[in-house]
């Protein structure tokens, strides 16, 4: 049985920048016992508070798992990962690194093209969601004031993107290529969202009809 520590680090690996309300509601606990914990995590340098805007009045603080927290999970690619990402960068052109994670995103579109064939779009908004929880995302989609919206509530780039912002556009390049769409990025957890949303504008669905 898992310690209520490691339910913990569980939930913000699966769900980054969670307040402690979030975490007491996700692990089953009050959240004065999540604030003992989160402290103790924060000692041994596994998690980290920081402050989030979100609208009017104070920020509010949520947690993330520092490299070391990520560590404790089978994820050690992390560090070798950001490395690896330093050294492309220190030794080619911007505009190759961006092709190759172009390259990356449509490769990965085309293993799916024959099973998008004939799909409505919300029918391929669904197989998106579900073909990126399988990569690590947390998914929901919604029809907003005549605007298809796509909110990527987790991301397991979360780590790497924030020393390298490059590898957001793969999710993005992904998407936009499964829906045959431009997905425009209107926030980014990065700068202090919540979540990252795309937004699809279904006049240019009626176009392409």
């Amino acid at each position: 049985m898992k310690s209520t520590r490691d339910k913990i680090l569980r939930t913000l690996l699966s769900k980054p920048r969670s307040t402690i309300n979030d975490l007491a509601e996700a692990v089953g606990i009050n959240p004065i016992s999540v604030r003992h914990h989160l402290t103790n995590l924060q000692i041994e340098g596994l998690v980290e508070g920081q402050e989030e805007r979100h609208g009017v009045g104070r920020p509010r603080l949520v947690y993330i798992l520092t490299d070391e927290g990520m560590e404790r999970f089978p994820t050690r690619y992390l560090r070798l990962t950001t490395r690896l990402l330093s050294q492309m960068k220190d030794t080619m052109p911007g505009p190759v690194i961006a092709k190759l994670f172009s390259q990356i995103a449509e490769d990965m579109a085309s293993e799916y093209a024959s099973d998008m064939k004939n799909l409505s779009m919300e029918e391929r908004l669904d197989f998106v969601q579900e073909m990126l929880a399988q990569e690590g995302f947390t998914v929901e989609w919604e029809k907003k004031d005549g605007q298809y919206q796509i909110h990527e509530i987790s991301c397991p780039y979360y780590q790497i993107g924030i020393a390298h912002p490059e590898v957001c556009t793969v999710d993005q390049t992904l998407i936009s290529k499964m829906l045959a769409l431009p997905a425009n990025k209107v926030q980014c957890i990065l700068s202090g969202a919540s979540h990252c949303t795309y937004v699809i504008q279904t006049e240019k669905i009626k176009n392409q009809k």
